[in-house]
């Protein structure tokens, strides 16, 4: 079985998008957002079966965890309860893509978020999503600001009543800014890379595992810089007088494969262990056109797996299956 754990539904009716235009644009009245979201099962049957199945089909992938659009989240926008009314309707939206399509996708929450608020106040979200709809896990933007970085680092301890309830309901995270706000940097190309890489060197100055020994984070697009500067970060690791990164950090810190050419995978798998990589794609994502030189899509990420000269059919198995049944464990109430 081929697991993707970074899906996206990016490809949801136009209903949506309106929808959350009304809702920010109604924010500054100070009342009320009551509309209705109108979106037919027929409809998400449609923009599914057209992309992101049809897809997986194509690419020889078995089932995604699917969660709300990542750049969509913009925690930025109107207050809390702007971002949970937000986070509800797109969660709900998410579980049912899964429910009319059970063997294809696991879903996966988004997090009402916002600016200069705690985030304990994400519990009661996250617990719905998990204790009564069945989600597998949840997307954590370690930036609800959306490009200023104007709250505590991930390691401080305003975070752990979230770390808490996570460990808790053995969900992992996995940690994904979301829309760049600030014109200094791209969403996808800048912003993205930079939350991925902050988060790891944050750690690295942080002991946050030490406080929680089984919390699991999943660091997408490829680990962002980290993997690529390895020796840095152990080297300022082992500066700081910390014990080795492989000792700190490989029980809870996983990467992604959403590197999107066969370099930058098989760096990847020489670097960091089989046992901490997990298969993804974030098709119909950030790139979605098609590499000249192969002439498939660069986000069709299974050949760059296949063709790595530094995997054995044992490592392949973890990549693709085993290592997302262990750090997603909620997922085998869902496979066969």
């Amino acid at each position: 079985m081929i697991i993707d754990i970074h899906g996206h539904y990016t490809t949801a009716p136009k209903q949506l998008g309106e929808w959350r235009r009304r809702q920010i644009d109604n924010y500054p009245s100070g009342r009320l957002f009551r509309e209705p979201l109108n979106i037919s099962d027929d409809e998400i049957r449609e923009t599914i079966e057209n992309g992101q199945l049809k897809l997986q089909r194509e690419r020889g992938t078995d089932v995604a965890l699917f969660s709300p659009t990542a750049g969509g989240m913009a925690h930025h926008y109107g207050d809390f309860n702007t971002s949970l009314q937000w986070s509800q309707t797109v969660n709900d939206l998410v579980k049912r893509v899964s429910m009319l399509f059970p063997d294809n996708f696991i879903p996966v929450c988004q997090l009402p978020q916002s600016p200069g608020v705690a985030p304990e106040t994400c519990i009661e979200e996250l617990d719905r999503c998990v204790n009564e709809l069945g989600f597998v896990a949840c997307n954590v933007n370690p930036d609800p600001s959306d490009g200023y970085w104007t709250g505590p680092p991930m390691t401080d301890k305003w975070w752990y009543p979230l770390y808490e309830r996570m460990v808790e309901l053995d969900v992992p995270g996995m940690l994904h800014v979301s829309m760049s706000c600030n014109d200094n940097f791209h969403g996808t190309g800048a912003h993205y890379i930079n939350g991925d890489t902050t988060f790891f060197m944050q750690c690295i100055t942080g002991d946050l595992f030490k406080d929680f020994p089984t919390l699991r984070f999943v660091i997408p697009h490829g680990g962002g810089a980290v993997p690529y500067h390895w020796g840095r970060y152990r080297g300022i690791n082992l500066d700081r007088g910390n014990d080795p990164i492989e000792e700190r950090f490989l029980n809870n810190i996983y990467f992604d494969t959403c590197v999107y050419h066969q370099k930058g995978i098989n760096a990847l798998t020489e670097i960091i262990p089989s046992d901490n990589i997990i298969f993804a794609s974030e098709m119909i994502g950030a790139v979605r056109g098609v590499d000249p030189y192969t002439g498939r899509n660069f986000d069709d990420t299974k050949p760059y797996v296949d063709n790595s000269p530094h995997l054995s059919d044992e490592d392949k198995q973890k990549i693709f299956e085993g290592n997302a049944r262990r750090v997603y464990p909620r997922i085998n109430n869902y496979l066969k």
